[in-house]
């Protein structure tokens, strides 16, 4: 069963990365030690088994042959395997036949010999002058055999005692580093929609856990900055709709119970005025909503900009003043053409409630980017400096008498900033020396 828990799964993939790296190296070890054990005792025993057949040779081999260091026993047999020459701990033993083949060395049944530990046999074969004789010298592998065992022992606790340091220390080292985690999802837990003003602790220093601390402190930024926009936006909805209401339902109620008709019929048209401002605030509204809801989805469909500006602006020929149209080229831009025609109408209502006399709207391409770039001036008054991001803030009215007699709701320009900021675009304003320019700027291709 896999641990739940990223501090138990981390600790026993170290400790199981370990295991196999040492098991690994073990047997290397081993193997190494091994080889080299069973070359030194067959050099021993392959020295001994050539200076019997140099004596063997020479015609001064003994019937008992002393036998060196290292080496268990020594036998001598001749062509017809008759026992020549032995060392005494052999004295009156069969010669050994070989019983097969191992490692590339030849197998002896030793039992006979009385040898029930691992030996190492060596046959030389050498002329004498009565004939071919084969020389036998066994090493033993006892050393060999108890250095590997001891090796082997001293491994497993060495590896045993690693496996404990690495889980021990790999266990306390991810749990001091997931404490801040811990702390980090605690804290997260806690918070709830009226604790937005909350953030969580943000460790020292640059690692992975404190960018995942600041990225979740900048994301409860976002949300208080959302809820308290969206409070406020509320507040502003209720108190922009409370007042027609009011004006609507008084002038309904006086023209219910006026004797005079022309009286009740002056009323009813300045309700049917009110209904059509509330029908209007109602529409800003619905579409703010859905521009909230579209997020970062930008719209992609082609939209001949330069078309959309010159339909919108002979459509509105009964517009107060008259607008000086210039679009010297075609320009296309990714888009939704509904959206952009509502950024350009909420552009020219702003600019036809300020003008004096006339209204320019021009579109042209930045030659160094090639974005398109939408200006509609109005030679009205200048918009002091400290108010010009203000007035892109919703059901803000910088004259608010002159706005309500106009039927301005305060929406038009957050809403044309929205529509403009959705197709990666900006909005500025600009003074001018006969007025005010609105500059909006779209791009005429989807970046990513």
């Amino acid at each position: 069963m896999v641990p739940r828990s990223v501090r138990a799964r981390t600790t026993l993939a170290a400790c199981a990365s370990v295991a196999v790296v040492l098991l690994a190296a073990s047997a290397v070890v081993l193997l190494l030690l091994r080889l080299n054990l069973e070359r030194t005792v067959e050099t021993v025993a392959r020295d001994q088994a050539r200076a019997v057949a140099r004596l063997a040779a020479a015609g001064r081999l003994t019937p008992q042959l002393p036998l060196r260091p290292g080496t268990d026993f020594i036998q001598v047999v001749d062509a017809r395997g008759r026992v020549v020459a032995q060392s005494q701990n052999l004295t009156g033993r069969p010669a050994l036949t070989p019983t097969g083949a191992h490692n590339r060395h030849r197998t002896y049944n030793l039992d006979a010999l009385g040898q029930k530990h691992h030996q190492r046999v060596t046959t030389v074969t050498t002329i004498t002058p009565a004939g071919p004789v084969i020389v036998h010298v066994g090493a033993s592998l006892r050393t060999a055999d108890a250095a590997e065992d001891l090796t082997t022992a001293a491994l497993t606790a060495l590896s045993a005692l690693l496996l404990f340091t690495v889980g021990a220390l790999t266990w306390r080292t991810t749990g001091r580093a997931l404490r801040p985690v811990e702390a980090i999802r605690a804290e997260v837990a806690a918070i709830s929609d009226r604790g937005l003003d909350r953030r969580v602790p943000a460790p020292r220093g640059d690692d992975e856990i404190a960018r995942l601390a600041d990225t979740m402190n900048a994301m409860l930024e976002r949300l208080e900055a959302a809820g308290a926009r969206q409070r406020r936006f509320i507040a502003d909805a209720s108190h922009e709709l409370r007042s027609p209401l009011a004006v609507l339902r008084t002038q309904l109620e006086v023209a219910l119970t006026h004797p005079d008709p022309e009286v009740r019929n002056a009323l009813v048209a300045g309700a049917l005025e009110d209904t059509e401002r509330l029908q209007a605030l109602s529409a800003d509204l619905l579409l703010l909503a859905r521009l909230d809801a579209t997020g970062q989805s930008r719209p992609d469909e082609a939209v001949d900009l330069t078309e959309l500006v010159r339909t919108t602006v002979t459509a509105r020929s009964t517009d107060p003043h008259p607008v000086a149209l210039h679009t010297p080229c075609d320009i296309t831009v990714p888009g939704n053409a509904l959206w952009l025609g509502r950024l350009l109408t909420n552009l020219l209502d702003n600019a036809q409630r300020h003008a004096h006399r006339t209204v320019t709207v021009r579109l042209t391409a930045d030659p160094a980017t090639g974005d398109a770039v939408l200006d509609i001036a109005n030679d009205g008054p200048p918009i002091a400096s400290a108010y010009r991001e203000k007035i892109f803030e919703r059901f803000t009215r910088l004259d608010d008498a002159r706005s309500r007699d106009d039927g301005g709701t305060g929406l038009g320009l957050p809403i044309a900033l929205d529509i403009a900021t959705l197709h990666g675009g900006t909005i500025t304003v600009e003074d001018t020396p006969d007025g005010t320019t609105f500059r909006t700027r779209l791009t005429t291709s989807t970046r990513g």
